[in-house]
């Protein structure tokens, strides 16, 4: 019988306001059993993170685990990811921490290729959100 486990998610809502975000993709992470522990039990927060690209490899920074100091976490993509990923980068994008999902076994990260929003988007993004709720009506 297994046992059936809820996914618990934790959002970069400041993500969607600050980016125009494109292509997602999920990956894995290297992580140390206290961190696994603090990410179960939602002691994790995105905010400020993000994704740098260094020998190739893919690494997560300032990730706040609790009360542990930030630390850079390794993720897990295939090279033709991370090809890709990199020709974005070059054409100015940027790679931005969407999500992390912990629902199953493997706890995965889904990142974003996104470019910055001007000041005048992003209130636009805020008229448009009030006037959704009826503040203007």
């Amino acid at each position: 019988m297994k046992k059936k486990t809820s996914d618990s998610v934790v959002v970069n809502r400041r993500a969607r306001f600050d980016y125009q975000l494109g292509e997602e993709l999920s990956c894995g992470m290297v992580l140390t059993g206290p961190e696994v522990r603090s990410i179960r039990d939602h002691h994790v927060q995105l905010k400020g993170s993000f994704v740098t690209i260094r020998g190739g490899e893919l690494w997560l920074n300032n990730l706040t685990l609790g009360a542990d100091t930030a630390r850079d976490i390794k993720l897990l993509a295939t090279k033709r990811q991370i090809a890709t990923l990199v020709r974005e980068k070059v054409a100015g994008s940027t790679i931005v921490p969407v999500k992390l999902l912990s629902g199953s076994r493997h706890i995965k990260l889904v990142i974003a290729i996104g470019r910055g929003k001007k000041k005048y988007d992003k209130r636009e993004t805020i008229k448009k959100r009030d006037f959704e709720r009826g503040r203007y009506a």
